[in-house]
């Protein structure tokens, strides 16, 4: 098993790419994810791979992080998801906002992404649900995707109210709907208990 590649960036054309490490070309398939984090052609590169060995082929998948790995590879374990559709969703939406949708059990985002359809979406959605804290790199890292001009204070209150035992998804709902305009992390989180308790 290939794990993972060092060396120069050699081609770039998405979805495909080969790294050069000393002197063997191993091409790749990346998610646009990944393309999006990768430096110019002929600049060194470090990737995180996944073999898939078919019958025909043996394929390298290729991610710029292991946060980007792992989800792959729990989407490759959703009956009915192959190599890819798990691309094209690591392509069509952020990671955090794929784990977003896994926590609200919200298809809808999923099934504007070419390739997946309704059943296919929802059929990610339950088989994920339950391993939604495996694939979470660290607590908030939703609020970047659902607020995207998440301030310090923001985020600070999403993990301190995450910590209290509400869902992401509910947290988000709750900091949307009191905004955040000069408030402190302690306003905010105050805000919040009290239209949750209202």
């Amino acid at each position: 098993m290939i794990g993972f590649l060092r060396g120069k960036l050699a081609i770039r054309q998405p979805p495909a790419l080969v790294v050069d490490v000393n002197g063997v070309g191993y091409e790749c398939e990346a998610p646009m994810s990944t393309f999006y984090n990768l430096p110019g052609t002929g600049a060194e590169v470090a990737l995180h791979t996944h073999l898939v060995v078919r019958d025909d082929a043996h394929i390298l998948y290729a991610f710029a992080s292991e946060h980007e790995r792992r989800v792959f590879r729990a989407l490759l374990r959703v009956s009915g998801v192959g190599p890819r559709i798990a691309l094209g969703v690591l392509s069509g939406i952020t990671i955090d906002a794929f784990l977003l949708c896994v926590e609200a059990q919200d298809a809808d985002p999923l099934v504007r992404i070419p390739g997946v359809g309704r059943k296919t979406a929802e059929r990610m959605l339950i088989d994920l649900r339950d391993r939604i804290k495996d694939l979470v790199l660290q607590p908030g890292v939703a609020i970047v995707a659902a607020l995207p001009e998440a301030s310090a204070a923001q985020s600070e209150a999403y993990s301190a109210l995450v910590a209290l035992g509400y869902r992401p998804a509910e947290v988000v709902r709750m900091l949307k709907a009191v905004g955040a305009e000069g408030a402190t992390t302690e306003d905010l989180i105050r805000r919040a208990l009290q239209a949750a308790a209202s």
